[in-house]
């Protein structure tokens, strides 16, 4: 989980680009291009932009290309390069002229972070978000002290004091997104109890508290429940809340992650819920090792792996599971889905779903405890919800 590349570029290096010598803006009108490269044929460019749009950029001979490490936020470091330096997979921020047809984006200057080098400094945010990250369900948000209090876990769940600063960066998630890209700037004012939050900083030697850097947050929606009807050519999902008895109509994007969750599993979360002992599997832990899996591509997971004795890496296990499409879900199929507020226009759209829950369905009736063991993972799983997959 990362600032975006692309939006600290854009809004602390790409001005300096389009001012005089002065550093007054310069008169022309000046559009911009931020994405990917998808192709490169001769000095044409095939830029997939933030939004998903293919962008014509034309390198013309007085373009100026210049090179960056990922989350430099002036050019100081930057090296010149040349168009045949430039590989499909790099990031570009452009700047030019629209052409006179309107169908391409005449370069005056280009700024090019190596595929990469951002995939490394992807790779390393992830290790330190999960060796100095925490992240929990907020119980208390103590405004006189700037600090929070979070549960962490979903078994034995423990307290953990956050305590922001006036130099903690603090960003919350969008009401109809999981993209952690999507998060904007925030203040602590707008984190409430019932958030789910994940933070990184300077723990304390117990455990019990952590100095934060960084704080993300939002408000998740956690729904345990049957399948009413399922819609793959919309991607949509209807599902009868067991907690609030109201039908949810709910949108699968292309990285909400559905899963299905083995019997044995199952049988074992219930048992949790149940408050007994589950029983262990044949050649295995019930608690996974922090090798027993990896890491979700586009979040570090704040919890680590499962410890001995200790409550598993729900995180961990979910990737273990067999995925499943809306294609397999079927009327009357228990579910437990973590989803995205949604808004008054739009439906929450599931960030992270699981079938094969009958048995926890079944030792917490009512749905609202089981669905809340989902909590440790909406902010680590997903295809954004952490951030990294479109730096």
């Amino acid at each position: 989980m990362f600032f975006s590349v692309a939006l600290i570029l854009v809004s602390t290096v790409l001005p300096a680009f389009g001012q005089s010598q002065e550093g007054q803006p310069t008169a022309a009108a000046i559009a911009k291009a931020v994405g990917t490269v998808k192709a490169i044929s001769g000095n044409a460019v095939t830029l997939t932009t933030d939004a998903g749009a293919a962008a014509n950029i034309q390198i013309q001979d007085s373009t100026r290309l210049v090179r960056t490490a990922p989350g430099q936020k002036d050019l100081k470091g930057a090296t010149t390069i040349q168009l045949l330096d430039l590989q499909v997979g790099d990031r570009m921020l452009v700047r030019g002229k629209t052409s006179d047809d309107g169908k391409s984006l005449m370069a005056t200057s280009v700024i090019v972070i190596k595929g990469g080098d951002i995939a490394a400094r992807q790779e390393q945010e992830r290790q330190d978000w999960q060796k100095r990250g925490v992240a929990g369900l907020v119980t208390a948000v103590d405004s006189g002290s700037a600090t929070i209090t979070i549960s962490t876990g979903s078994g034995a769940a423990k307290s953990v004091a956050v305590h922001s600063s006036k130099d903690t960066i603090i960003r919350r998630y969008a009401p109809d997104s999981v993209k952690f890209d999507d998060a904007t700037p925030a203040t602590f004012e707008q984190i409430k109890a019932g958030d789910q939050l994940r933070a990184r900083g300077t723990r304390s030697a117990d455990g019990s508290e952590l100095a934060a850097e960084e704080i993300v947050s939002g408000t998740f929606r956690n729904i345990a429940g049957t399948v009413i009807s399922a819609d793959a050519a919309s991607n949509s999902l209807s599902v009868m809340d067991l907690l609030t008895r109201k039908p949810v109509t709910l949108k699968i994007a292309s990285d909400s992650q559905l899963r299905s969750l083995p019997p044995m599993v199952a049988q074992r979360i219930a048992m949790r819920l149940k408050g007994g002992t589950p029983p262990a599997s044949q050649g295995g832990n019930a608690n996974p090792s922090p090798s027993a899996a990896a890491q979700p591509a586009d979040h570090p997971s704040g919890a680590g792996g499962g410890r001995p004795g200790g409550p598993p890496d729900f995180q961990q296990m979910l990737n273990r599971m067999p995925a499943v499409s809306v294609s397999d879900l079927q009327k009357g199929n228990a579910v437990m889905v973590v989803a995205t507020e949604g808004t008054a226009n739009a439906p929450p759209t599931a960030i992270t779903l699981l079938t094969g829950v009958e048995a926890i369905l079944t030792a917490a009736p009512d749905g609202g405890r089981a669905a809340m063991l989902l909590s440790p993972w909406n902010l680590g799983g997903g295809g954004d919800a952490g951030g990294g997959a479109n730096p």
